[in-house]
């Protein structure tokens, strides 16, 4: 680590007196003080981001229906909160999901790398129509992509829409979809 070109680049001088990054009287000068700081406090947010990565979040769910059938749908808003999705869980109620909301329709694609749970997976046009449904298997880099650009997607477990008779063409009402 070049400590002069830290020093520079914040406006101090290096000493003349003293070995670079140590002060006249030979304790660590302050801005190796800051980088050593710095360094510790990155390597701790790493650790608890890694941490939090390793569990399932819990995120405030929305009531939707699909037909006469009730969906309880954890709602994933944030990019963060989208690329964590459905990970790590080992159990979901039958009746659970996780919509997914995007801010702008695209063409959407999802992955189960981390997944543990078998997934069906339902892309979603603005009005609520489902556009295609895909069947996912836990722990794969397969990818499943909307068939044209949507804003909204649904993850139930695997079976749920067909066990049901909900087919493309079908329609999801709620709150995002304006009914």
């Amino acid at each position: 680590m070049n400590l002069e070109f830290y020093a520079s680049a914040l406006g101090a001088r290096a000493s003349r007196a003293a070995p670079v990054g140590v002060s006249p009287a030979g304790r660590p000068a302050p801005i190796r003080r800051l980088l050593r700081r710095a360094a510790l406090g990155c390597l701790a947010l790493a650790g608890a981001s890694a941490l939090a990565q390793d569990a399932p979040q819990q995120l405030p769910t929305i009531p939707l229906s699909a037909g006469i059938h009730v969906i309880q749908a954890e709602v994933a808003r944030t990019p963060e909160q989208r690329s964590i999705g459905l990970m790590f869980r080992e159990k979901m109620p039958a009746n659970a999901g996780m919509l997914f909301i995007f801010g702008q329709p695209g063409v959407q694609c999802f992955w189960m790398k981390n997944t543990l749970l078998p997934l069906s997976v339902a892309f979603i046009a603005d009005d609520g129509t489902i556009v295609n449904i895909e069947q996912m298997q836990p722990r794969t880099l397969d990818s499943h992509c909307s068939r044209q650009p949507v804003r909204f997607v649904l993850e139930m477990n695997k079976g749920w829409f067909a066990e049901r008779g909900i087919k493309p063409g079908g329609k999801v009402s709620g709150a995002p979809f304006g009914s």
